[in-house]
């Protein structure tokens, strides 16, 4: 059973995102700040945060970072009436994984946690399916059925990053780093060149887009059946 951390001071809200969510068949913990979150983290495996982002002692943004910093990688989705543009990419360049303002529709939470939860599962197992195409990280495979893909390992690390994220948008620098390593001298040139190839290797794949956020980097997108 998946074990769900809430952070809300909000008591109201907490109980009522406590008790639909375990109405759904989730173990839940709950807190109301990023303080008590850390102390139920350091005794309890979670399996993903439902956060809010302004607490009194230690508000969202801070908690996110710490866990970040400490190399977590529980998903992270954030409930918050900050609705602004600017709230919400401070959110996700933390290392949030999805946002929702208030007030939120349960039934949408609900739907949202299990995609999170779905998500994180597959990349535990290294594997990622999107329709009939499968990637497998141990194997550096993408197949479609009975067809296989040829790509370097450094084009499929890129691929594999962006679609275990779909719709978030990977800066240039960060993908470098991840992909190629903090001391590489490589430039933004070197992913571009790099995506280029992934396309025109992938063209024939219609479950997914790499597209480009122009300015800041790339994201996939997961396309409708």
């Amino acid at each position: 059973m998946f074990k769900i951390l809430v952070v809300e001071d909000d008591k109201n809200l907490r109980k009522l995102i406590v008790t639909c969510l375990e109405k759904s068949n989730y173990t839940v913990f709950e807190s109301k700040n990023g303080e008590e979150a850390l102390e139920i983290m350091d005794k309890e495996y979670v399996d993903l945060i439902v956060t809010d982002i302004m607490m009194p002692e230690m508000d969202g943004y801070e908690m996110i970072q710490l866990l970040r910093e400490a190399k977590y990688e529980t998903p992270i989705l954030i409930i918050t009436a900050k609705e602004d543009i600017e709230d919400k990419r401070q959110g996700f360049t933390l290392g949030a994984d999805d946002y929702m303002v208030k007030p939120i529709n349960i039934d949408e939470l609900i739907l949202r946690v299990k995609s999170l939860l779905k998500r994180s599962q597959a990349t535990n197992e290294k594997k990622i399916k999107i329709g009939k195409v499968e990637l497998d990280y141990d194997k550096l495979e993408i197949k479609k059925e009975n067809k296989f893909y040829q790509l370097t390992q450094k084009e499929f690390y890129l691929t594999y990053k962006l679609l275990s994220s779909p719709n978030k948008t990977f800066k240039r620098q960060d993908l470098i780093e991840e992909i190629w390593g903090l001391e590489n001298e490589s430039d933004y040139r070197t992913v571009d060149v790099h995506i280029k190839r992934i396309r025109e290797k992938l063209e024939d794949i219609t479950e997914f887009e790499i597209v480009t956020t122009r300015g800041i980097g790339y994201k996939a997108i997961i396309k409708e059946e």
